[in-house]
């Protein structure tokens, strides 16, 4: 008995020299290291940047399109079967063309490539809000991890003292020997579920580092108070937070970009307008000293080509209908998960009251209930039971903190919320 209570001991002295070389985060470094470090959130920036780029190739074709060129040529003619004759040929220039009219073509085409840039962007926001769940998910875990290794150590003092009291009671033939045993027993279980503890310590801290994106691994220990702080009073509104939902919103610009590529489809049945002009100089020596000039209008008019168009208009449309029926369900979707985190938040918050109310009583019948035993006014077996009580209330209460921190996070990330502003 005496060689498990010290083991135990020595152990949880182990576990709390261990734990003081962590390096002790908040939620706000964390977020800041996500930030840096997440590759899931650096792809999604590098989408957006890849958006804007095709944005520039799309705005090229409204501007002039400039052309210079060079050229030298020698040639040789054969008169006879003695003479031979040598001509040379230089010229330079330069030739430029501005498109004046395409039905609005580049136009939308334009419009359409703003909208998708909107896309990424709200991409990148839903991303960034999906890695903050992910983030304080696993910061909340590494905090009840750590507050679980407390509670551990707590009921280890717990089975002591009680392995103390039961064992003095048998040596003075006031208690059976089963009792000593199963008081024995559950030391024994105390001492393992520490154990049990620090593993599931070790395994969150990866997890967070997971969730930061960290390059190498970095012993951390989460700093903040395990309390909820949004608050259940009052009913939100569910509209405006499915309106400015990343998800909707990305929807949204989706189907605005469809219908402006339908758009610039259509004005392909259209003339195309373009404006011609040049200058240039030629001769048969270096530099040419022969100069011209040329100006002129192209005019483009589709006429036949096996239906393309027709079925490139049939396309864009399907595409924008597909858009618009992915916005309906990602409102809906938004919509019924804010309704079901809201409830589930607002449940665990009330039974976080309700763990703390009999954490409280069961303190204090537990307080009580080893005075009566240790007079013997109680007999072993409800003693025991209401330490049972005690020991399983400490747990309970600890399971309901990290759920409401939970079902807050999962709140949290129902409205969108991205890292940038995850200040709560």
């Amino acid at each position: 008995m005496k060689k498990t209570i010290l083991l135990t001991l020595c152990f949880g002295l182990f576990c709390q020299m261990a734990f003081a070389a962590e390096k002790t985060m908040t939620w706000p470094e964390c977020i800041k290291e996500a930030s840096k470090n997440n590759p899931d959130l650096i792809s999604a920036r590098e989408t957006i940047n890849q958006s804007r780029a095709s944005k520039g190739i799309t705005l090229s074709s409204v501007f002039p399109l400039l052309n210079a060129s060079a050229s030298g040529a020698e040639s040789k003619s054969k008169i006879d079967s003695q003479k031979t004759t040598t001509s040379d040929s230089y010229s330079y220039g330069v030739s430029g063309s501005l498109l004046i009219f395409d039905g609005l073509k580049s136009s939308n085409n334009i419009k359409a490539a703003d909208q998708n840039i909107i896309a990424a962007e709200e991409s990148y926001s839903f991303t960034s809000a999906d890695i903050r769940f992910q983030l304080r998910t696993a910061f909340v875990n590494l905090l009840k991890a750590q507050q679980n290794k407390q509670v551990t150590q707590e009921i280890a003092k717990i089975r002591e003292d009680e392995l103390k009291l039961i064992t003095l009671r048998y040596n003075a033939g006031l208690e059976h020997k089963g009792a000593l045993l199963n008081s024995e027993a559950s030391m024994l279980q105390a001492k393992l579920d520490l154990e049990q503890a620090v593993r599931n310590f070790q395994l969150s801290q990866k997890q967070l580092n997971k969730a930061m994106g960290t390059k190498e691994f970095i012993p951390v220990l989460a700093n903040e108070e395990m309390v909820v702080k949004e608050s259940t009073r009052d009913t939100p509104d569910f509209k405006t937070f499915t309106a400015n939902h990343p998800s909707v919103k990305e929807s949204l610009a989706k189907r605005n970009s469809a219908d402006f590529s339908l758009r610039a489809t259509r004005g392909s049945y259209y003339p195309q307008v373009s404006l011609q002009a040049g200058a240039n100089k030629d001769g048969s020596q270096w530099p040419p000293q022969d100069a011209g000039l040329s100006a002129g209008v192209t005019v483009s008019i589709p006429i036949f080509e096996g239906g393309l168009r027709k079925a490139q208009v049939s396309s864009a449309d399907a595409v924008l209908k597909q858009a618009e029926a992915q916005l309906r369900s990602s409102e809906n979707t938004v919509s019924f998960s804010l309704a079901l985190q809201w409830e589930g938040f607002r449940e665990a918050v009330e039974s976080v009251e309700v763990r703390k109310k009999t954490l409280e009583a069961d303190m204090e019948r537990a307080k009580i209930a080893e005075a009566q035993y240790s007079t013997g006014f109680i007999t072993y077996d409800n003693w025991t039971i209401i330490e049972d009580n005690l020991v399983q209330s400490k747990k309970s209460f600890l399971d309901a903190q990290a759920n409401a921190m939970l079902a807050e996070a999962q709140w949290i990330n129902a409205k969108g919320v991205t890292l940038e502003y995850a200040s709560q």
